[in-house]
């Protein structure tokens, strides 16, 4: 595991526009947090052993059999069972999240079947692949595992559940964690043909996902309205950047973006937003394939981007 992933705002006393994590916030958790705190009484019994009720309104609404969705404690957790259920040789295109890697280093190839991981839409980029390029990719390789995390952050198409798991050989990793603007939670699940979903259970923890997560997850499948970012703000974000002349900016299918500085450093830049605006970004310098001059930022409030390409350009006069 990589040290330093986004929304470090832990760190730093003084954060007021936090720009460094790729969570949507949502407008109102209000009601969720009602519901729960009405139901504190679940914490005093076990858990599913497996969050059986919660796979069947996913399934339900996805129009897939239950058995072909298997609830994880976030994405992260189903990106080292499927690690772990598919010690394949794999390819990873680069950057991306560093979790596919030091996963599938965890769990070192044992077939010489192939594995392709892709992150859809990308983070750090925010590019996303065409459904055309992703059955191509599933038609060269053994399996395919597309993370679609951000799926509800973009307008750009997503392969269905229903086709991956027609398919046979995709695997497609989602986030409520995402969806709904809730990270503290930890809810992730996979959408898969039952005989890739048949070998992930062998790996499952029992009780992995806990009562409360459990309860948020139907209450959200039931009441819940995902959360949305504002695309043309982004994309106006991405072009004041553009516009300071320090920068170049990749082009996003979703709200955030990787950004390359001409000068200086991301750290440089990070630590003076901090101390000095209460603005937080995202070094992306960790992240395989990028440098030292890499950062990522997630667009806010208009207001928050202006105040922040207003300080990207004082930082650089």
């Amino acid at each position: 595991m990589i040290k330093g992933h986004g929304d470090d705002i832990y760190q730093y006393a003084q954060i007021q526009m936090n720009f460094s994590s790729n969570i949507c916030q949502p407008a109102d958790l209000s009601a969720l947090k009602t519901h729960l705190a009405d139901r504190l009484c679940l914490i005093g019994n076990y858990p599913e052993p497996e969050a059986w009720s919660l796979e069947r309104l996913i399934a339900r609404r996805h129009n897939i059999p239950a058995e072909c969705v298997v609830v994880t404690s976030g994405a992260t957790e189903a990106i080292y069972l499927v690690a772990q259920a598919f010690p394949y040789r794999h390819t990873i295109p680069t950057p991306t999240f560093s979790e596919y890697e030091d996963a599938c280093r965890m769990f070192p190839p044992q077939h010489p079947l192939t594995s392709f991981w892709l992150c859809n839409p990308n983070n750090p980029t925010g590019c996303a692949a065409t459904p055309d390029d992703l059955r191509r990719l599933a038609g060269q390789h053994d399996l395919l595992v597309i993370d679609q995390s951000y799926e509800d952050y973009t307008a750009a198409p997503m392969l269905s559940p229903q086709e991956a798991v027609d398919m046979g050989n995709v695997l497609q990793l989602h986030s409520l964690t995402k969806a709904y603007g809730i990270p503290g939670l930890r809810i992730g699940y996979i959408t898969a043909s039952p005989r890739l979903t048949a070998q992930i259970r062998r790996y499952l923890r029992p009780w992995s996902v806990n009562a409360l997560a459990i309860e948020a997850g139907r209450y959200l499948m039931e009441h819940g309205q995902p959360a949305r970012p504002d695309l043309a703000e982004a994309q106006r974000l991405r072009r004041s950047l553009i516009a300071t002349g320090a920068l170049t900016v990749s082009e996003t299918h979703t709200h955030f973006m990787l950004c390359e500085m001409h000068s200086h450093t991301a750290a440089e830049l990070k630590a003076w937003l901090a101390s000095e605006h209460g603005m937080l970004i995202r070094d992306a310098a960790n992240f395989r394939g990028l440098t030292a001059r890499h950062f990522r930022v997630a667009a806010q409030s208009p207001q928050e981007n202006d105040a922040l390409v207003k300080a990207i350009n004082n930082f650089f006069l």
